[in-house]
C-alpha cells in the first residue's frame, strides 16, 4: 500500500511512522472497529426472537432483527478478518445507520441522563461510521485474508 505524505515537509515527522507500522495499525483498527459487532451480535444470535421484541419501539419490525444480527455479529467477524472488506463496510455502512437513528434518538430523551446516555452513543455511532468510510477507502490492508486471497490468484 502506497502512504500519501503530508502536504508540507514542516508536517510530514510522521509519514515515515505511519509508513512502517500500516500493516499493524490497519489490523488494529480493524480489530477494535470489528469488536464491538461481535461481542454485541454474539448475545443476540442467541435470541433473535427476544431481541426482535424491541424493535417496534424503535420504530422498525420485528422481522429485521433476522437481518440486523447476523449483519452484527457476522460483519464484524469479516471486518476482524479483513474478508471482502470493502463489500462488508457496505453492509455495515446502513447498519449503522438503521441503528443509529432508530435506537440513539437521544433529541427524544427528556431525562437528562438518559438523554446523555443516549447522544453519547449516537456520536460513538458517529465516529465508528467514520471509521468504516476511511476502512473503505484504505481496504483491509496486508495482514487480512482478502490480502492473501488477492495473492492466491
Amino acid at each position: 500500500m502506497s502512504m500519501q505524505s503530508s502536504s508540507h515537509p514542516a508536517l510530514s515527522c510522521a509519514d515515515a511512522l505511519a509508513a512502517n507500522t500500516s500493516d499493524f495499525l490497519l489490523l488494529a483498527g480493524r480489530i477494535l472497529l470489528a469488536w464491538i459487532f461481535i461481542r454485541s451480535g454474539y448475545g443476540k444470535l442467541f435470541d433473535i426472537a427476544g431481541y426482535a421484541t424491541t424493535f417496534p419501539a424503535r420504530s422498525l419490525p420485528p422481522f429485521l432483527a433476522y437481518i440486523a444480527v447476523p449483519v452484527e455479529f457476522f460483519g464484524g467477524v469479516a471486518l476482524l478478518l479483513g474478508l471482502a472488506t470493502r463489500y462488508v463496510v457496505l453492509v455495515m455502512l446502513v447498519f449503522m445507520l438503521v441503528a443509529t437513528f432508530s435506537s440513539h434518538r437521544y433529541w427524544n430523551f427528556s431525562d437528562v441522563a438518559q438523554r446523555r446516555v443516549q447522544d453519547s452513543a449516537f456520536y460513538k455511532n458517529m465516529a465508528m461510521t467514520g471509521g468504516f468510510l476511511f476502512l473503505f477507502v484504505i481496504g483491509a490492508g496486508r495482514l487480512s485474508l482478502d490480502a492473501w486471497l488477492r495473492k492466491k490468484r
